[in-house]
């Protein structure tokens, strides 16, 4: 909502809609299970089921942006690096190496991130060619 706090609907058996307190939130990112918030001083908050870590973000400062898949959360700091928690079964978490990261977005298990000179990783779950954007150039 414009005022910083969260509403949320639907299914809430594993306490994925709980986010009634939330408060100063500028971005929300979800999963089948697990909800992230991105508070405006770049921390972040997340609840729901917590089964791979994916909801381990107690400790992120200086976040610009989340992204969420079935069991991983990603967070792109405001230096242009990556950080993950979660699942990592497919690599899907393997981002620790990026830098110059403007965006990113996340599948159900691939992580995708835009670098500022247009080019694009990806890692995690290729069976459909879903990673496969190393030709890949957004200027």
């Amino acid at each position: 909502k414009s005022d910083g706090s969260v509403v949320a609907t639907g299914v809430n058996s594993s306490g994925q809609c709980d986010v009634s307190g939330w408060r100063d939130i500028v971005a929300v990112a979800v999963g089948n299970y697990h909800t992230i918030g991105l508070k405006s001083d770049g921390s972040v908050v997340a609840t729901g089921v917590n089964s791979s870590g994916q909801c381990d973000v107690s400790g992120w400062r200086d976040i610009v942006a989340v992204a969420v898949g079935n069991y991983h959360t990603i967070g792109l700091k405001s230096d242009g690096s990556v950080v993950a928690t979660g699942g990592n079964g497919s690599g899907q978490s393997n981002v620790s190496g990026w830098r110059d990261i403007v965006a990113v977005a996340v599948g159900n298990y691939h992580t995708i991130g835009l670098k500022s000179d247009g080019s694009v990783v990806a890692t995690g779950r290729n069976d459909s060619g879903q990673c496969d954007v190393s030709k890949w150039n957004l200027n």
